[in-house]
């Protein structure tokens, strides 16, 4: 086998990932992660979705397929079409946890039919509801995908 040389051309398994490959991976996985639990809690627990939990679906699952279709070749331009996915579904998180907490009144709920958006189904550790999960993966990801913006801009 013939060693190469130190002037060779790297292989393009040596040459390194863009610079913003990385976040958008991460904001893959979790919403890959979101996807799954959310998936599991409904079909697998049997814990009923509310009005504002579909919303909150309905700009999460998208992101799993879309993220992947920018990472292989990596693309940054998938940037533009998932940041408003997640921005959209940080907000709605924040409407729903904050309808959880009662700083939004009750009149102003959406959910008039089938599972109550204030009925807390599952909590962790007294204060974790799922609203709460959802807000911090919509912010997260939203983070890393500005994040993933900043470094390829360089």
């Amino acid at each position: 086998m013939a060693a190469r040389s130190p002037r060779a051309a790297p292989d393009a398994a040596d040459a390194p990932s863009p610079p913003g490959w990385l976040p958008v991976f991460a904001c893959w996985a979790l919403a890959a992660a979101s996807t799954l639990g959310a998936l599991f809690l409904s079909e697998v627990m049997q814990v009923p979705p509310c009005v504002l939990c579909w919303y909150q679906r309905v700009f999460m699952f998208p992101l799993v397929l879309l993220l992947p279709m920018g990472l292989f070749p990596y693309d940054g331009r998938v940037i533009r079409y998932a940041l408003p996915l997640t921005l959209a579904g940080a907000l709605v998180a924040l409407f729903h946890w904050l309808l959880i907490l009662g700083v939004i009144p009750e009149d102003m709920k959406p959910c008039t039919q089938g599972v109550s958006c204030t009925d807390v189904q599952v909590q962790w550790l007294g204060f974790v509801n799922l609203a709460l999960l959802s807000l911090l993966a919509f912010a997260t990801m939203s983070a890393l995908l500005i994040a993933a913006r900043v470094r390829s801009s360089r």
